[in-house]
């Protein structure tokens, strides 16, 4: 990976970041249960378990710790990586964060070579990963999930 944190142009009053110490990992999951479907019922415990398995993205409000949008990568950091839990504070949409959290985690991943970088877009989210190069998987149909039966 990435020696030194890739220089991304984020919006006016934020900062993009991966270093792990900065993360708010109490604010990622309530952001991330109370304004991601995908995350609702997650334990606390279960997020920070996610956390220590995965390469880890904020942007932040400049010369803070506040945290404003998180994503995080599982990745073996040379062949293949599964970007998720992308988020930004509804409070902050609308300013570009979005645009700058997903170019600044392929500017940090881009040196690693990895072959292969898959997420499961979201409806609000697919124009704005097409903008940035993202497509539709080439063969779908050799794709296969297990998932893990209902209780």
């Amino acid at each position: 990976m990435a020696a030194t944190m890739p220089m991304i142009d984020c919006p006016d009053g934020y900062e993009f970041s991966a270093e792990r110490a900065r993360l708010d990992p109490a604010w990622v999951h309530a952001a991330l249960v109370e304004h991601a479907y995908w995350a609702v019922g997650r334990s606390r415990s279960t997020q920070d378990t996610a956390i220590d398995g995965s390469r880890n993205y904020g942007i932040y409000v400049s010369g803070s710790r506040r945290q404003v949008a998180y994503a995080r990568v599982v990745t073996d950091g040379v062949t293949f990586g599964w970007l998720a839990d992308v988020l930004v504070d509804p409070a902050h949409r609308g300013r570009g964060l979005g645009r700058a959290l997903v170019t600044g985690i392929v500017a940090d991943l881009d040196p690693a070579g990895l072959k292969r970088i898959l997420l499961k877009a979201s409806p609000e989210g697919r124009a704005l990963y097409e903008k940035l190069g993202w497509a539709q998987v080439s063969e779908p149909d050799s794709w296969m999930e297990r998932r893990r039966p209902s209780p």
